[in-house]
């Protein structure tokens, strides 16, 4: 099947058959191997649709930093006034966004990067503490339409986590919290998570192992007892923020495992499953 011919279909389930939701930090994926997006061209001239939600945290402090713009984070969420609004649109539609497409057309892939303000692709509405975060948004609608089209033009879409209410008001969206709600509007039940990362750890008779499946409630219970730890916290708390919708398990895996995309979705137990119940 050429790249052109990779249609996005709704099934009698109401399934965008042959798409895919992967989530990943743009640090992230900047530091993958190559051959991480040869496995992104393979699939896509294959037929299959890979639809990509980015992150950028990282960047956006960076650029903050050097412009002099204070920042602040309250329960996890970057406080956002329109000063930083601007720098985090500039960062994340803009300088990483880009930085994706580039690296997956060097293999000879289609792709195309947008943010949700596109379209109204991501439409948002302040979250509820707003008065706090100031303009973080909670995802209300995505226009699967658009994610679609792109797809059955032959093209991957690269989607940068920008919302926009109906009066053209930008809001900071979580990419976990984006990549979750575009597989849920898709009809995707599962989602990949690519992180630096083999998957969830626990100590089985003083050997590091990784769980290939857990519950979203034994995840809470291993940060309570201490078995989940440090940084590993905000990524499995990360995750599971994309379960929601129809969305129904996400599977963190390691980027810089061969083929690892897919490998899991042939089926193979790789990383760790977590599943809502």
């Amino acid at each position: 099947m050429t790249q052109a011919s990779a249609e996005v279909k709704k099934s009698s389930t109401g399934k965008s058959a042959g798409a895919f939701v992967m989530k990943c930090g743009g640090s992230t994926l900047a530091a993958l191997p190559a051959s991480f997006f040869e496995d992104l061209r393979e699939l896509q001239a294959e037929g299959t649709a890979p639809v990509i939600v980015h992150g950028g945290g990282p960047a956006i402090s960076e650029n903050l930093e050097k412009l002099g713009i204070e920042t602040e984070f309250v329960n996890g969420l970057r406080k956002t006034t329109e000063p930083v609004l601007d720098v985090v649109e500039m960062v994340l539609a803009g300088s990483i966004n880009k930085q994706i497409v580039r690296l997956i057309q060097g293999t000879g892939a289609r792709a195309i990067g947008l943010s949700g303000v596109d379209g109204g692709l991501i439409q948002a509405k302040p979250v509820s503490n707003s008065a706090e975060v100031g303009y973080v948004g909670d995802v209300t609608r995505v226009e699967a339409s658009i994610i679609e089209g792109i797809v059955n033009l032959g093209y991957m879409p690269v989607i940068a986590p920008v919302g926009v209410d109906a009066a053209g008001q930008r809001y900071n969206i979580n990419a976990d919290t984006a990549a979750g709600a575009v597989a849920s509007h898709l009809g995707v039940d599962r989602m990949i998570v690519v992180t630096d990362v083999p998957g969830i750890m626990k100590n089985v008779d003083g050997v590091k192992k990784v769980l290939p499946s857990v519950t979203v409630q034994q995840i809470e219970d291993m940060i309570q007892s201490g078995e989940i730890y440090g940084g590993m916290i905000p990524k499995v708390r990360a995750a599971i923020k994309c379960i929601q919708g129809k969305v129904k398990e996400v599977v963190i895996v390691d980027g810089s495992e061969p083929k690892i995309l897919s490998r899991v979705l042939k089926g193979e137990v790789i990383g760790t499953r977590i599943v809502r119940m």
